[in-house]
Formats: C-alpha cells, structure tokens, sequence
C-alpha cells in the first residue's frame, strides 16, 4: 500500500492531523486525528510502498513491543488507513 497523493500530516493544536490537500482532495471532507505512534509510522511510510509488516517491523524498532503486540497494533492501523481511504 502506499499514502494517498494529497494526504498529508499536519500538527494542529497539539494534534496530529491527517487533511487532504489539494483539488483532488475536495471532497474529502473530515480530517484524520493521530496519536504520536500513528504519526511516527505515517512519517516513516511517507512516500514509499509498505505493507502492515512494514508498520509491524517500525514498531518493533521504535518501541519496546513484543512481535505479536506489534503485529497485531499494525493490521489495525493499515485497516483503519485503508477504511477512511488515505492509503491505497
């Protein structure tokens, strides 16, 4: 999978934002809010092509996790990325 075109993160009052920029992204109408784990894998994945083992193995390496655990955390996160469409 990879980021959407258009999508990217931005901080907003402490927040971490995904918006969609762009004419492309006109009828993307809600913004995706991130916690600072999202956002590190977000940043780490951006504008490359990844899988949920990619997330699974950042996890591993940024955080003291066990593989299930981070196996687990990175199928949800690239579903829920998937479900509001900012990654294809």
């Amino acid at each position: 999978m990879r980021i959407k075109e258009g999508f990217v993160l931005r901080k907003m009052l402490g927040e971490n934002i995904v918006v969609g920029e762009g004419l492309s992204q006109v009828n993307f109408n809600k913004m995706v809010s991130m916690n600072s784990t999202a956002a590190y894998l977000w940043e780490s994945v951006a504008g490359v092509d990844f899988t949920a083992d990619t997330l699974k193995e950042l996890l591993l390496k940024e955080y003291d996790v066990d593989e299930e655990t981070a196996a687990k955390d990175a199928a949800a996160i690239a579903e829920k990325w998937i479900e509001v469409g900012i990654v294809e």
